[in-house]
């Protein structure tokens, strides 16, 4: 699987998680689950660029959810998003 594809799709769990945290919405923790593990994908790409990102979307992943979570998770979804479209 190339890089482009692996990161386009961490950004749109990420905006999942976004939008079914707004919504109170269970689904949220499916959408982190599989965040999760389009991050291990990322880190495994070995790009020095992108790890102090991923360390923080991350650390994001394992807060609880709730609307800070959810603003954090939108904008890392934005900056993976611009990074795989480079």
């Amino acid at each position: 699987m190339d890089a482009r594809t692996i990161l386009l799709s961490l950004s749109l769990d990420l905006k999942r998680i976004t939008t079914a945290i707004q919504r109170k919405s269970s689904a949220a923790v499916k959408f982190n689950e599989e965040a999760d593990e389009w991050l291990k994908k990322a880190y495994a790409l070995n790009r020095k660029s992108l790890t102090p990102i991923l360390e923080r979307i991350e650390d994001t992943l394992n807060k609880e959810n709730d609307l800070e979570k959810a603003e954090d998770c939108l904008m890392y979804s934005f900056l993976i998003q611009n990074r795989a479209l480079l």
